[in-house]
């Protein structure tokens, strides 16, 4: 893969030292661990508080899913028209509404499972707007000699909060219930808000006023003019189908049936936080020379944890797995989103971003459902066993792409 050490420890140490940074790796920082609790407190919440079945989890978390691909496109042009900063912030705030109702609905006894389904929605729409505003501020916020550091730290930050979220929720849902975790959750995101609205941004570069379906069509002529990004998003379309029927539905009903309930799911997915933050410090000290070729060959350990899950492996060997799967996740991240920032032209970024975000996950919620639905109909073991399929099968296809093979570092 070509790896060659890059910047030290102090020059890293001194990016958080800026203002605009500190602020966004605060917010980073603080949403993602409540972040973290909600993939553990919804599915509990659906199959403890309101008695659902593995069917209901999947129609649950499907429809969070379903409302982020149907508004990413949108979100990512406005995001490159208006203030990506406002954008996060009102973003944060609408997600932090989402939880904080479904908390109410289940601390009073009103929740159902289509409220929590429509409000969990609400919460993908939200995540809808966030992300690519999020994506194309970072390059507003550091120098452009200092992205791929910025990343990385962005990185850690999120693996960092995504460990302790975890493990917090897990033991929250367990104590607390599902109502406490969301409302934590709920709290992050205000205090997101609050930070990024303090960040005082450079200008931000804007292409010629036109229609937004004018936007959308520039935005879709840069993502197709590099083979490396549609190919690796087709690869990721497949992939996280896969890997969240897995992970996000049918990992919850495993742990509830097998490994003793919410608190070790959360050890689990603390695990997988772990892994990130491992990835992270990979991504802060290390550049590929072959940075596609190593990030998508990052992405194959994750395939471990369908198949220890099937049967369930003891919860060691699960949270092993889950590490593997957060270090190749984040090594990923940090060079995709540094590909992404240092070729993708910078007025069109956000909109490229929501291409991006919508093709990678336009199958998961149809993978969501699926997943559920297999559980019911031929059990979890052969559901789990083709989500390790759908992992593998486009992550080893994707790398005949001469591209993604050979595409070297830049900037």
């Amino acid at each position: 893969m070509g790896a060659v050490t890059t910047p030290s420890v102090r020059d890293g140490l001194s990016l958080l030292r800026e203002p605009r940074f500190a602020r966004l790796f605060a917010a980073r920082l603080v949403s993602a661990f409540g972040t973290a609790m909600a993939p553990i407190a919804l599915p509990f919440a659906v199959l403890e508080d309101l008695g659902g079945d593995a069917s209901d989890v999947g129609v649950v978390i499907a429809l969070g899913s379903a409302a982020q691909v149907a508004m990413q496109l949108f979100a990512g042009a406005l995001a490159d028209r208006g203030s990506r900063r406002r954008q996060m912030v009102r973003a944060d705030l609408l997600a932090a509404s989402a939880q904080a109702a479904i908390a109410a609905l289940l601390w009073t006894g009103r929740a159902t499972v289509p409220s929590v389904a429509a409000l969990h929605a609400l919460a993908g729409v939200a995540l809808a707007l966030h992300f690519p505003a999020a994506v194309g501020l970072v390059p507003l916020a550091v120098a452009r000699e200092r992205i791929q550091l910025a990343n990385a730290w962005l990185a850690i930050a999120q693996a960092t909060a995504f460990g302790l979220g975890a493990a917090a929720g897990g033991l929250v849902v367990a104590t607390a219930g599902a109502g406490a975790a969301l409302a934590l959750d709920a709290a992050t995101f205000a205090t997101s808000a609050a930070l990024v609205a303090g960040i005082r941004s450079a200008s931000q570069p804007r292409a010629e006023a036109a229609s937004l379906l004018r936007d959308l069509r520039d935005g879709w002529r840069e993502f197709t003019a590099h083979t490396w990004l549609w190919a690796i998003v087709l690869q990721f379309t497949v992939m996280l189908m896969a890997w969240f029927g897995a992970w996000a539905v049918l990992g919850p009903i495993v742990a509830k049936q097998s490994l003793g309930g919410a608190a070790s799911w959360g050890w689990i997915a603390s695990a997988q936080g772990l892994g990130l933050v491992f990835g992270g410090a990979v991504g802060l000290r290390v550049r590929f020379a072959r940075p596609m070729r190593a990030a998508t060959l990052a992405c194959l350990p994750s395939a471990l944890v369908p198949l220890l899950l099937v049967p369930p492996a003891p919860v060691a060997w699960i949270a092993a797995a889950a590490c593997a799967a957060g270090v190749g996740f984040e090594i990923f991240s940090v060079q995709w989103n540094t590909a992404l920032h240092t070729r993708v032209d910078p007025a069109a970024l956000s909109r490229v971003s929501s291409y991006d975000v919508l093709g990678s996950i336009a199958l998961v919620p149809v993978g969501e459902v699926l997943a559920g639905w297999g559980a019911e109909a031929i059990g979890a073991p052969a559901t789990l066993a083709a989500a390790c399929a759908g992992i593998v099968l486009p992550t080893l296809a994707v790398l005949c792409v001469r591209e993604v093979w050979s595409l070297p570092a830049k900037g």
